[in-house]
């Protein structure tokens, strides 16, 4: 296949993506911008680990 073919392609692709325009439901992205969930800051993990702060050793006074 030579350069022509599939430089056509490239520019058949760019145009057909140019002129694409999908419908978007603003309401429905506000909604997920507006009103984080309380579940998103949530560490699923932390039970697991021993935090990096803590020491096995007591404080010394």
């Amino acid at each position: 296949m030579g350069r022509g073919r599939q430089k056509a392609k490239h520019t058949k692709l760019a145009r057909e993506l140019k002129s694409f325009s999908p419908t978007v439901d603003y309401a429905a992205l506000e909604r997920e911008l507006t009103s984080p969930s309380d579940n998103e800051y949530v560490d699923r993990w932390a039970d697991m680990y021993q935090d990096e702060d803590e020491d096995d050793e007591p404080a010394r006074v």
